[in-house]
């Protein structure tokens, strides 16, 4: 666990101006335009049961993506966006054994309110496309078990002056390594790709709506996340609408 909230309680006011701006991203900016189903999440009922069968092949996704996978990557969390347009998708764990990928869990989920894109720019609000790998997490709430290194601290909650809708979006973080130095906090602001590319983007608990590029889940679906994704199984991310992901 990385517990920087004693430390930097005192700096929350000062954080949460930067936050504004840093976490860009993650559409506390949009002003919270959809419906909002329940405190910090979509509503149960959204949840999908998980499939059991075993599968030598990640369902969905084409060679090109697929070759991306690090081979000692054992575990995926996989986003098929309904399209490329589309802020509506689902995401799915899978863990690897042997030669089969096995199914865990399955959410309903959100990405960029404008969609996909393979070419992702600062304030585009569209999620990028790609295989990104999962080694820091964090958030508001106490650690609530999490095997990747946890970044307890105030600064991550969401400025007050955003739609309500958004105050407990950051409650949970996983950052997704597009654009940023693995190994920090999930608020660390370098971008080695430059600024214009974006970053901040995160897996983060759902407020209802699209998002400015994370992809965000329900508050349990990110308990569960937290507390089965295992650095010892290298997890990544493979996310995009579902016709980027087959090419």
């Amino acid at each position: 666990m990385r517990n920087g909230g004693a430390i930097r309680t005192g700096l929350t006011v000062a954080a949460c101006g930067v936050l504004a701006v840093f976490l860009s991203a993650c559409g506390g900016s949009e002003g919270g335009s959809g419906a909002v189903k329940g405190h910090g999440g979509a509503s149960p009922e959204a949840e999908r049961p998980a499939r059991t069968a075993d599968l030598t092949r990640i369902p969905d996704v084409g060679d090109r993506l697929r070759a991306r996978i690090p081979s000692h990557s054992h575990q995926v969390v996989a986003v098929y966006g309904e399209g490329r347009n589309s802020a509506d998708s689902t995401v799915v764990l899978y863990t690897k054994s042997g030669s089969t990928w096995e199914v865990q869990r399955s959410w309903r989920a959100h990405n960029g309110t404008k969609g996909w894109t393979t070419d992702h720019h600062e304030d585009d609000k569209r999620s990028p496309v790609g295989v990104f790998s999962l080694t820091d997490a964090g958030g508001v709430l106490d650690d609530p078990g999490a095997l990747l290194p946890y970044d307890h601290s105030a600064a991550y909650q969401a400025p007050h002056d955003w739609a309500k809708s958004h105050w407990h979006d950051f409650d949970y973080i996983v950052a997704i390594n597009y654009n940023r130095r693995p190994g920090t906090p999930p608020d660390n602001p370098d971008r080695p790709l430059g600024e214009t590319k974006g970053g901040g983007i995160w897996l983060h608990m759902d407020h209802g709506s699209g998002t400015s590029a994370c992809v965000s889940v329900s508050k349990s679906a990110m308990e569960y996340l937290l507390q089965k994704l295992d650095p010892k199984l290298h997890p990544v991310i493979v996310m995009g609408d579902k016709a980027d992901l087959k090419a």
